[in-house]
C-alpha cells in the first residue's frame, strides 16, 4: 500500500531525517511572507522601544536631536550605530543585565591581574586584624565534580587564614568520602565530615558551629564558588569596619557550561527589603560569636534555616552593624546544576519564611502582618498595623486652578481612600477663575476639607511649610494636585510605614494613565543630582531583582505622594524654601536620612499622577538660570551622597546614556578602594 505524497509529508519528522540530503519540502509563499511581516514587526517594536528610551533619556526630542548632532560630530555614523546598539541591547528589560554585557564587563573591571594579587597579598600583611574564617559547607548528595571545584575555589584564595568544615546530615557516596579523605590529607586546614546521619541539617549545621575556630562563620554552598579574592575582600572591610558582626557580597550565577551571568548587585544594608527577600544570603559572613549568641540554626526552620539565623543575628547585631561588599565573591550554580531543596534562602515565599519573618517582627515587637505578594512569585509582603485610634493624616494638596485635576484628585481622595481619620487642606496659591473659585466654596462645605489662600509668589516648600503650621494632623502627606487614588488602603500602607519609629518620608508608586511607572523611589545621582528608579516600567514587571514590587529603604522619594510623622518634618525644619521647585524633596529626604531616619518606597500604595509622561527635562530657556542654580546648591550640599546612593550599587550606571540598573562602566569602586 503507498502512502498518499500529502500524507507522507504530514508525518515526516524533518528534525530528525538521518539523511543529511534530505530536506524538508518548501513552505507556501504565503508562510514566508507572514515570517517577513512578523520580523517586520518585532523590529519596528523594538526600535519604536529605543526610540522612546532615547527620548527619556535625554529629556525629549529636541534635545535628543541635539545630541545626535554634536554625536555625529565627534564620533561620526559608527558612533551612533554603536550606541544605538547598546541603548537596544540593554533594552531587554529592566534589569535585565544581558550575558554578552556582563561577560564584556568582567574582562574589563572584574579581572584580577598579577599586580593586584601582590597589592592584596602586601596589604593581607598589613591589616590591624588578620582574622581566621571558618567556612561551613553542608553537603547533600554532591556531585563529586562540583564538591571538588567547590574545594578549590576556597584553597586558591589570596588570603590563607581559614579552616573549612564540610558536613553532612545523611550517608556520603563512597567516591565523595575518598575525594574529601584526599584533599584532607593535602591540606590540613580541610576539615574531616562530621557524619551525623539521624539528624537535622540544623542539627548537623550546629555541631559543626561548636567546633570551629574562627572569628567568623562563612557558609557556602557544596556546589557553589567562591572568587579568588573573597576571603581577602572581608578581611579587608573588617579592618575597616571594626564593629561590623555581618558581612555580605554581591554575587552571581554559573551557567552549566561554566559562564557567569545574572548578577546580583545589591545595596547596603537595607531593613526593608530584606524583610521581603532574604538579599543577605550571598556570601554570608557572620561574627562566630555572634551566630553562637542568637543559638545556631533553629530546628524550627529547616527549608528557610539561612533566613531565619540571618533575621535573628541581624536583632542582636544592629542595622549598623550589617556591611555590604560591593563585588562579585559569590558564584551560585544555575538551577539546573543544583540538588533539589539546596539554597533554600530563595524560597521566600514558603509558609517557613512567612513565620521566620513574622516571628523576627514579633520579637522586635513590631505589629505587623506577613504574606505572599499577588504580584511576583518571590517576596514577602509586610503590613504594619496602624495605631489605634487611627492618628489624624493632614493631607497638603497646592493647587492654582486646573479646577478638573484637583476636582479629580479629591473625588477620589473622598470616595476611595479607606483610612479612617485624615483632613485635607488645598493650598490655593492664587487661583483666579470662577469656576476654580466656585469649587473651593462648595468643597469646604465637607466636615474634613480646609482651602488655605496664599497669594504669594510660587515656591512649592514656602507654599506646604506654612500649611504645615496650620495642619492639625501628627501626620502630614504632601501630595499633588495632579494624582488619583488608586488603592483604597494607600493611606493605611503609608501610615503604618510612617508610624515605624525608625522611619522617616514614605513614597507612593505613582503610575503614568498608560500604567507605567513615574515614581518607584528616587535614586540620587541618576543624570548628575536624582532620578526616578524603574521610570517607564510597565506594570506588573519586576524590575530589577523585583525590586519594583518590593517595599524598600530609598535615599529619597518624591513629594508628589509623601507621608512623614510631622513631628519629624518639623525636626529637620520642613522643605528647603531656597530650593523653590526642583529637588526640594530629595534634600528634604536627605536630611530627614541624616537626621537618623529610614525613607521607604513602597510598591502597595498607588496612585495615577497625571504629569505628562514625555515632559521631557525642565531645561527650557526661562526655567534655565532657576534650574541651574538649583542644581549646583544640590551638588555643594550633596557632595557624597549623590556619588553613593546606598539603595543602588557603585557597579550599576548613573548616566542618563543607558537604564537605570544598567553596568556602570566603569564601576564606581575599585578591587583596593
Amino acid at each position: 500500500m503507498k502512502l498518499d505524497p500529502k500524507t507522507k509529508e504530514s508525518n515526516h519528522n524533518w528534525s530528525d531525517a538521518p539523511d543529511a540530503s534530505v530536506q524538508p519540502p518548501s513552505q507556501p509563499v504565503y508562510d514566508s511572507v507572514a515570517a517577513g511581516i512578523g520580523y517586520a514587526v518585532r523590529a519596528a517594536q523594538k526600535a519604536a522601544r529605543t526610540v522612546r528610551r532615547l527620548i527619556y533619556m535625554h529629556g525629549g526630542m529636541l534635545n535628543l536631536l541635539t545630541y545626535g548632532v554634536r554625536l555625529v560630530r565627534t564620533e561620526g555614523i559608527r558612533g551612533v550605530l554603536r550606541r544605538l546598539r547598546r541603548v537596544s541591547s540593554s533594552g531587554a528589560g529592566f534589569g535585565k543585565i544581558s550575558d554578552h554585557d556582563y561577560e564584556r564587563w568582567i574582562a574589563r573591571y572584574d579581572v584580577l591581574t598579577p599586580a593586584i594579587r601582590q597589592e592584596m597579598r602586601k596589604r593581607t600583611d598589613g591589616l590591624a586584624c588578620a582574622p581566621l574564617f571558618s567556612i561551613v559547607v553542608s553537603m547533600r548528595d554532591s556531585d563529586p565534580r562540583y564538591l571538588l571545584q567547590m574545594i578549590r575555589s576556597v584553597r586558591e584564595q589570596i588570603y590563607a587564614n581559614w579552616e573549612l568544615y564540610i558536613t553532612s546530615d545523611r550517608p556520603i557516596a563512597e567516591q565523595v568520602r575518598e575525594l574529601l579523605d584526599e584533599e584532607s590529607k593535602r591540606d590540613s586546614r580541610i576539615k574531616a565530615v562530621v557524619p551525623m546521619e539521624n539528624g537535622s541539617a540544623s542539627e548537623v549545621d550546629n555541631s559543626v558551629l561548636d567546633l570551629v575556630a574562627g572569628d567568623f562563620v562563612v557558609l557556602l554552598g557544596h556546589h557553589d564558588l567562591l572568587s579568588e579574592h573573597a576571603l581577602f575582600m572581608v578581611a579587608q572591610y573588617n579592618d575597616r569596619h571594626s564593629n561590623a558582626r555581618m558581612f555580605y557580597s554581591d554575587e552571581d550565577t554559573l551557567t552549566a557550561d561554566f559562564k557567569r551571568s545574572t548578577p546580583y548587585f545589591k545595596s547596603d544594608w537595607n531593613p526593608e527589603l530584606f524583610l521581603a527577600s532574604n538579599f543577605f544570603a550571598h556570601l554570608a559572613v557572620y561574627e562566630t560569636s555572634l551566630i553562637r549568641e542568637a543559638g545556631g540554626f533553629s530546628a524550627d526552620f529547616e527549608d528557610c534555616r539561612h533566613y531565619d539565623l540571618a533575621l535573628r543575628c541581624v536583632e542582636l547585631a544592629g542595622n549598623d552593624n550589617v556591611i555590604h561588599i560591593p563585588h562579585v565573591l559569590y558564584h551560585s550554580r544555575t538551577p539546573g546544576a543544583r540538588v533539589r531543596g539546596e539554597h533554600e534562602d530563595y524560597i521566600s515565599q514558603s509558609d517557613e519564611a512567612i513565620r521566620a519573618v513574622t516571628e523576627h517582627l514579633k520579637r522586635r515587637g513590631v505589629k505587623a502582618a506577613v504574606s505572599r505578594t499577588p504580584r511576583g512569585s518571590a517576596p514577602l509582603r509586610v503590613r504594619y498595623e496602624c495605631p489605634e485610634p487611627a492618628p489624624l493624616v493632614s493631607l497638603l494638596v497646592p493647587t492654582r486652578d486646573g479646577v478638573d485635576l484637583l476636582r479629580r484628585c479629591l473625588d477620589s481622595l473622598l470616595e476611595k481612600t479607606s483610612y479612617p481619620n485624615y483632613e485635607i487642606i488645598v493650598i490655593d496659591n492664587g487661583s483666579a477663575l470662577s469656576e476654580t473659585l466656585d469649587y473651593f466654596a462648595h468643597i469646604e462645605k465637607r466636615r474634613n476639607v480646609r482651602v488655605l489662600r496664599d497669594d504669594s509668589p510660587f515656591n512649592f516648600s514656602a507654599l506646604n511649610n506654612r500649611a504645615a503650621v496650620q495642619a492639625n494632623g501628627d501626620y502630614l502627606c504632601l501630595l499633588n494636585n495632579d494624582t488619583e487614588v488608586i488603592t483604597p488602603h494607600w493611606l493605611n500602607e503609608m501610615v503604618g510605614l510612617a508610624c515605624q519609629p525608625e522611619n522617616g518620608a514614605i513614597g507612593a508608586a505613582l503610575w503614568y494613565p498608560n500604567d507605567r511607572l513615574q515614581h518607584g523611589g528616587v535614586l540620587t545621582g541618576l543624570g548628575g543630582v536624582a532620578g526616578h528608579m524603574h521610570h517607564m516600567l510597565e506594570k506588573g514587571d519586576p524590575g530589577y531583582f523585583g525590586r519594583a514590587l518590593i517595599a524598600q529603604n530609598v535615599s529619597a522619594v518624591t513629594a508628589a505622594c509623601l507621608v512623614v510623622r510631622k513631628a519629624v518634618y518639623d525636626e529637620v525644619g520642613g522643605l528647603d524654601e531656597t530650593l523653590a521647585v526642583a529637588f526640594n524633596d530629595i534634600d528634604f529626604c536627605l536630611r530627614v536620612r541624616k537626621a537618623g531616619y529610614r525613607n521607604v518606597w513602597t510598591p502597595y500604595a498607588e496612585l495615577y499622577h497625571y504629569e505628562s509622561a514625555t515632559r521631557g527635562s525642565d531645561m527650557t530657556p526661562e526655567k534655565y538660570q532657576r534650574f541651574s542654580s538649583e542644581v549646583n546648591s544640590m551638588r555643594q550640599r550633596w557632595t557624597l551622597e549623590l556619588e553613593n546612593d546606598p539603595a543602588y550599587s557603585p557597579n550599576l550606571s548613573l548616566s542618563t546614556q543607558v537604564l537605570p540598573f544598567s553596568l556602570a562602566e566603569p564601576p564606581r569602586r575599585g578591587f583596593l578602594d
